[in-house]
């Protein structure tokens, strides 16, 4: 048995350390968020929480949930992370699967098309114009179409559909699978890994995305909860919803004596944030085998 020297040995204790301080700093802003989202606003205007609610009550999130435009942002944000990351998904791999036929004609031009849209943008005043210019102003479908098709996340898909032995598309045919059987019933099942994994980043992307809303959505009912979010934060607006708040609907609570706009803030953060970090456990597993999969050409 080969023993450490104590050179690795203290190399080994300062990498732990170090990783655990970086842990420790990246955990603690949300641990401190989410304790400050229970405890009592006033309480909290003191100062001195760090690990543990001081003043416990539930008093903020019954707020948030009791707020009809923040719980309407929320069905947003949810129903745009499922239906556009499902819609992505589909709509880049059967693109992807295209493109990775040798035999499709001009099928090096349309790579250095796709290549091209990576590196240079019409920008924004064309952009909106073609958005407005679409019917997509004002519309759900705003968060949807735009993003169907992820050229990087074609690339893996491609990539990884190259390493697939060829002799299962050959098999498909034989048994009289067309392109379209061949993708659904062959491909797409043996892609999981890849699958899991770029869903996974699409899903987060579209969860905490809040500009194509600010521009192209003017309807507070079709506001994502993160666009919500971000003007609570930097508009203040926490403190004008508060006023608004029916006081004697929640008397029993004497809750408008315990929530500050900072508290409030928190508890909508940890709404906006808990559902989306909530899906990473069960994906966890994909992502470095999905990953280097969809990157490695046999």
């Amino acid at each position: 048995m080969i023993r450490d020297s104590m050179g690795d040995r203290v190399l080994t204790s300062l990498i732990y350390v170090f990783l655990t301080v970086l842990a420790f700093s990246t955990f603690y802003p949300f641990w401190n968020s989410l304790v400050i989202s229970f405890n009592e606003g006033i309480d909290t205007s003191k100062g001195g929480i760090t690990f543990w609610p001081r003043e416990f009550t539930l008093d903020n999130y019954k707020i948030v949930f009791e707020d009809s435009r923040l719980m309407n942002g929320f069905i947003i944000a949810a129903l745009r992370t499922v239906i556009g990351t499902v819609s992505a998904i589909l709509a880049t791999s059967i693109f992807a699967f295209g493109m990775s036929k040798k035999e499709l004609i001009g099928r090096k031009y349309y790579m250095i098309m796709c290549i091209i849209t990576m590196y240079f943008h019409g920008g924004l005043i064309p952009t909106y114009m073609l958005i407005r210019g679409l019917g997509l102003f004002n519309s759900f479908w705003v968060f949807i179409i735009p993003g169907l098709i992820s050229v990087w996340n074609m690339i893996i898909f491609r990539t990884f559909f190259h390493g697939l032995p060829q002799g299962l598309e050959e098999s498909a045919k034989i048994d009289g699978c067309g392109n379209w059987g061949t993708f659904f019933r062959i491909v797409l099942p043996l892609s999981g890994p890849v699958v899991a994994t770029l869903s996974l980043f699409t899903a987060v992307a579209h969860w905490n995305e809040w500009f194509v809303a600010s521009i192209y959505i003017t309807n507070e009912n079709l506001l994502p909860i993160q666009t919500v979010l971000r003007q609570i934060l930097f508009s203040n607006i926490a403190s004008e919803q508060m006023s608004n708040i029916d006081v004697s609907s929640i008397a029993h609570l004497n809750a408008a004596k315990k929530i500050t706009s900072k508290s409030l803030t928190m508890a909508t953060i940890m709404v906006a944030t808990i559902p989306i970090v909530c899906v990473y456990p069960f994906l966890q597993k994909y992502f470095v085998k999905g990953v280097l999969i969809g990157s490695m050409k046999e």
